[in-house]
C-alpha cells in the first residue's frame, strides 16, 4: 500500500510517499480502508521532534517511533479481528489511530465510532484530536456552565473551530480572538462577539471572563489573567511558543506554579484520547451543534505540501488529507 513515511526528524522535506506492508490486525484491532485523514498542528511538532520534550515523552529519542505519520482517520472497515464485536467490514468509522496518512490503518476497536451520519468522510477525519481538545478544555479544565462568557484566543485556528461551537452548545456567551481577514467567518460559526487582534487588544479591554481558552500560545500570563474574573479560569492548550526544549509547556509550568497564590485558576490541558468523547463529538455533529470548518484538501501523495500550507498559519478551516 502507499503511505507517508518518516525515517528522521525534520522538515516536510523528510516525507516519503512510499509502498510498505498493509498493517497486520491483532485480535482486537480494525483495518480500515482510509478515505480521508485530519491533519493539525500535534503532526507538524512530531514531524519536526520539536520542542524536544515530545522525544523524551514517547515520540522517540533519535528517530520517530511510528514512521508512517498521521492521526485523525475516517475510511470503511476492511477487516476486523477475531476478539472485535462492533464493527464488521463495510461499515464508515472515524477516529484515532498510529499511520493514518496511507491507504490502510491500523486502530484498536476502542478508537473508532461509527462516522457521523450527516458528515462526509473529510469532515469526520478533521473532528477526532482537535475536537477531544476542545472538549475536554471547556468540560474538564474549564468546567464550563451555561450562561458564562468564555474568551477563546486562536478561535479560528484548528481546536478553536471547534472550541466555539462546543461553548456554544454548552450555552456559554462566546468571545472570539481572530485576524481581520476571518471576523465575519467566525462569526458564522456562532461567535457572539469577535475581537480582531489587528484593531484591538483584548487584554487592554475593561471586559472580563469567567473563563478563558489560550490556544494561541503568543500572550504572556499577565495579559491572559487580566481579563479573567476573580475567580476565573485559565486553560492552556497547545502553544507555538517557547524554546526548542520545552516549546509552550513553559507557560504551563508558569502557571502550575502561580496558580496557588492567586485568585485565579490557571490549568494546562493534556489531551486524552477516549471512546466516551468520540461518541459524544459524534452526537453533537448529528444534532447540528458542531459542524467541521474544512479549508484546503490534499491527495495523499501531496502530504508534505499539506504541512507546508499548515506551516503558514495562513489558511481558513481544517486541512486534510484524502486518499
Amino acid at each position: 500500500m502507499k503511505a507517508i513515511v518518516q525515517r528522521v526528524y525534520g522538515s516536510a522535506d523528510v516525507l516519503e510517499f512510499v509502498d510498505i506492508d498493509k498493517p497486520i490486525v491483532g485480535d482486537n484491532d480494525v483495518l480500515v480502508r482510509v478515505v480521508a485523514a485530519g491533519l493539525h498542528v500535534g503532526d507538524w511538532h512530531v514531524m519536526t521532534g520539536r520542542p524536544y520534550m515530545l522525544r523524551v515523552v514517547g515520540f522517540g529519542l533519535r528517530v520517530p517511533k511510528v514512521r508512517v505519520r498521521g492521526i485523525d482517520v475516517a475510511g470503511t472497515v476492511e477487516a476486523v479481528g477475531r476478539s472485535v464485536v462492533e464493527f464488521r467490514p463495510g461499515d464508515e468509522v472515524f477516529g484515532t489511530c498510529e499511520g493514518a496518512f496511507a491507504e490502510y490503518a491500523r486502530a484498536p476497536e476502542g478508537n473508532l465510532a461509527l462516522k457521523p451520519l450527516n458528515l462526509t468522510f473529510e469532515q469526520a477525519a478533521a473532528v477526532p484530536t482537535s475536537g477531544f481538545a476542545a472538549l475536554q478544555a471547556l468540560r474538564d479544565r474549564g468546567e464550563i456552565q451555561s450562561g458564562q462568557k468564555v474568551l477563546i484566543v486562536g478561535a479560528t485556528g484548528g481546536v478553536g473551530l471547534f472550541a466555539v461551537q462546543l461553548a456554544k452548545a454548552f450555552g456559554a456567551e462566546v468571545t472570539g480572538v481572530c485576524s481581520t481577514e476571518k471576523v465575519d467567518w467566525l462569526r458564522s460559526l456562532g461567535s457572539d462577539h469577535v475581537v480582531d487582534y489587528r484593531q484591538e487588544d483584548f487584554a487592554q479591554s475593561d471586559r472580563r471572563y469567567d473563563l478563558v481558552l489560550d490556544l494561541g500560545g503568543s500572550r504572556s500570563l499577565s495579559d491572559l489573567r487580566r481579563v479573567l474574573s476573580p475567580r476565573g479560569i485559565l486553560v492552556m492548550v497547545g502553544g507555538e511558543e517557547g524554546g526548542q526544549v520545552l516549546g509552550g509547556t513553559a507557560k504551563w509550568i508558569r502557571g502550575l506554579l502561580l496558580s496557588p497564590f492567586i485568585g485565579e485558576r490557571l490549568r494546562p490541558l493534556a489531551t486524552a484520547p477516549n471512546k466516551k468523547d468520540l461518541l459524544l463529538l459524534k452526537e453533537f455533529a448529528e444534532s447540528g451543534s458542531l459542524t467541521p470548518a474544512l479549508g484546503r484538501t490534499f491527495a495523499l501523495s501531496a502530504t508534505a505540501d499539506a504541512f507546508r500550507y499548515l506551516e503558514k498559519g495562513e489558511g481558513r478551516g481544517k486541512v486534510v488529507i484524502t486518499v
